[in-house]
């Protein structure tokens, strides 16, 4: 693909979608010295030509880690948490039938920063409850073709157990695809193995993402090809099982070679679905072919649900035309799975000008959850129907610790205890907290409140939850779906504040679910005290056993209407501490670029009798210690290293002072490490 268009998937649809398709790309930020980028290579051959300026054409052939000077900015570190599933939201959404598969493009494929960047403006992805596997999109000729997924984008999925996908983009010659490069990703060695198979789980296993998603569409192949590129992908599958991984195939090439999109499981593909995990159907489905797919997929051994019906909303988001009941019926088993191509529209089709942090969220949440904003109660008019609406949600909160400060991996500032102490807008997904998976379920017989994430004020992070409305009768709101075990000593730390009117504030916890999907939980409520100023109340559970299956507040205004917040929330044994990570060191300085690296600390086993517990890290925060004595945020991350770029001395500064800290799943913090660097 010419580097100047935007890299489609959809290149292989109908026609009538390729004219609205081609578009200017972006203007190239100029890159910072030492500026760390997500990686992306060509299988062998590179093209001809020169790169443009910020690409760097490189090999995946001649790729090895150790030669990676940016494998510590790239590798991820959160390991895929499991999953579970609750009673439902609602009575329409089902488990163990339809998944959901996205396919999105988080930034360019070059000069795509590895840990974020000073904007808030970004494709925040926090759905992930209705999510079973996330494609890193992108990929095009003139950049390079095999894309790994940005480490914060896996470690945010990892968190709330999504598997992620690196791609491997092969174009249509109109734009730009070589056949070449097709041959070169199925090349054979002296002993008849494909050497870029293994490079290819050897490069996620060294980034700690999840498998692949390939998709030959360059055309002019033959039945030799055809047979090349099925070994090629039996041995990746091979491979990737035994490391943990996992490969999609995109409906493009048949089995003779030939890029033919059929719309459908088939004879012509038939042998690249069994040779793979599962398989992305071509927009040219219709029921009748689904249907005939999720049968033969029966037939094969395979489950239809591996089947993911191709679904463009790239131009019109929730107002795109799907039939719906082809995929996803209501008063019958669901047919195949859905797969998402580009729904990162919530953000793109939002002006310039009103792109924040707060119009993106609402546009996302009428997305995943439907007209209505309440999985509880969706809007049976509503011509989209959004995930929740047939899938069940699924939770990663089933062990203790565990804390959240609502924190969705962008913002228009850095809160700290409540305080801001960086007013610079940033982007970091690996920041990101597991996040409530119902957004937002209210329980009340009046009038419902507006419940969203907010980012002008906060406890932690860039973000706090916001709910406001008239509260006319008491309002529940479902925080968090849980597996929590409750011990004697289990207690809820709720952080808060009311903005405006007064309200009677409750945590409720139930022990079991729902008696029928959409009902209430069995909550059973503790009172809180509440005030105008943040402030975090402890609370013990007495009188419950078991397991905690739901967490939520319940609100009664005494004055209305009522603004209150919700900053955090942590759930605990014991008081918990991480240790501090060691050998804070700059290992390149350029023009007041500089990339820091260390080691972090192991979490020890406690003391006997010690009541303090070591915890591990969660991620590490980076502050700089200013002359006059205060301490300014300049990011956190996952990983072992990172990147600050345009540093300058303070007036009359000799030296620059850092500090660095680790940060526990309850948002403690550890002594700090320090370095200093010479102006």
């Amino acid at each position: 693909m010419n580097p100047t268009r935007r890299t489609v998937l959809i290149a292989g649809a109908t026609a009538a979608l390729l004219p609205s398709l081609p578009v200017a790309a972006a203007p190239r930020p100029k890159a910072a010295a030492l500026q760390p980028y997500a990686c992306y290579w060509y299988p062998d051959s590179l093209p001809s030509g020169t790169p443009g300026t910020g690409i760097t054409w490189r090999s995946l052939k001649s790729w090895r880690p150790a030669d990676d000077a940016d494998l510590a900015f790239n590798a991820a570190t959160v390991p895929l948490a499991p999953r579970f599933t609750p009673t439902p939201a609602n009575t329409t959404a089902r488990a163990g039938q339809a998944r959901i598969q996205s396919l999105v493009s988080f930034g360019p494929t070059a000069a795509n920063p590895s840990q974020g960047s000073a904007t808030a403006d970004c494709y925040a992805l926090t759905h992930w409850a209705y999510i079973d596997e996330l494609v890193f999109w992108g990929g095009s000729s003139g950049e390079g073709l095999i894309l790994a997924p940005n480490a914060p984008i896996v470690d945010a999925a990892h968190r709330h157990g999504v598997p992620v996908l690196g791609n491997v983009f092969l174009p249509p010659v109109a734009y730009g695809g070589q056949l070449q490069w097709t041959r070169d990703l199925v090349q054979k060695d002296a002993t008849g193995r494909y050497p870029l198979a293994e490079r290819l789980v050897a490069v996620a296993a060294a980034y700690g993402f999840d498998g692949w998603f390939v998709n030959a569409e360059t055309s002019g192949g033959n039945a030799a090809l055809g047979a090349d590129m099925l070994g090629f992908l039996r041995e990746l599958k091979t491979l990737a099982r035994a490391n943990g991984q996992r490969v999609t195939w995109y409906d493009s090439m048949t089995v003779n070679g030939s890029v033919s999109w059929q719309g459908a499981l088939n004879s012509q593909n038939e042998a690249f679905f069994q040779a793979a995990d599962s398989m992305f159907v071509d927009f040219r489905w219709t029921a009748a072919k689904l249907t005939s797919s999720g049968q033969r997929a029966g037939q094969l051994g395979r489950d239809r649900y591996e089947l993911w019906a191709g679904v463009d909303v790239e131009a019109n988001g929730w107002n795109s035309s799907v039939n719906w009941d082809a995929i996803v019926p209501r008063d019958k088993a669901h047919v195949v799975s859905v797969g998402f191509y580009r729904p990162e529209w919530t953000r793109n089709h939002l002006p310039a000008d009103g792109r924040g942090p707060g119009e993106f969220h609402a546009a996302d949440d009428r997305f995943w959850t439907g007209r209505s904003l309440d999985p509880s109660r969706p809007d049976g008019a509503d011509s989209w129907r959004a995930p929740a609406v047939s899938v069940a949600d699924r939770s990663t909160v089933a062990s203790v610790p565990f804390g959240s400060v609502f924190n969705t991996g962008h913002g228009l500032r850095w809160f700290e205890d409540g305080e801001v102490t960086s007013d610079v807008p940033w982007n970091h997904l690996g920041l990101q907290d597991r996040l409530p998976s119902r957004r937002w379920v209210v329980h009340t017989d009046g009038q419902r409140p507006a419940v969203t994430f907010d980012f002008e004020d906060a406890w932690r992070g860039g973000s706090s939850v916001l709910v406001d409305g008239a509260l006319d009768r008491p309002a529940v709101v479902d925080v968090y779906a849980t597996r929590l075990p409750i011990t004697a000593d289990t207690v809820v730390e709720l952080t808060h504040r009311t903005d405006a009117g007064h309200v009677t504030v409750e945590l409720a916890v139930a022990t079991a679910e729902p008696s029928t999907p959409g009902a209430t939980p069995p909550y059973t409520y503790f009172p809180v005290n509440s005030g105008s100023a943040w402030q975090t109340s402890t609370v013990r559970l007495t009188g419950l056993t078991g397991t905690a299956h739901a967490i939520g507040v319940r609100l009664t205004a005494t004055d209305g209407p009522v603004t209150w917040r919700l900053g955090g929330i942590a759930v605990r044994d014991a008081p918990e501490t991480p240790a501090a990570p060691t050998a804070l060191r700059i290992t390149a300085a350029s023009d007041g670029d500089l990339r820091f690296a260390w080691t972090p600390a192991p979490a020890p086993a406690p003391a006997p009798g010690n009541e303090v517990m070591a915890s591990a890290t969660r991620h590490h925060t980076l502050h700089r210690l200013l002359p006059d004595g205060t301490r300014r945020f300049l990011g956190g991350t996952c990983q072992r290293a990172f990147f600050v770029g345009g540093l300058r001395p303070e007036q009359g500064e000799r030296e620059a002072r850092f500090e660095l800290r680790a940060v526990g799943e309850l948002y403690t913090t550890s002594a700090p490490a320090t370095v200093t660097h010479t102006w």
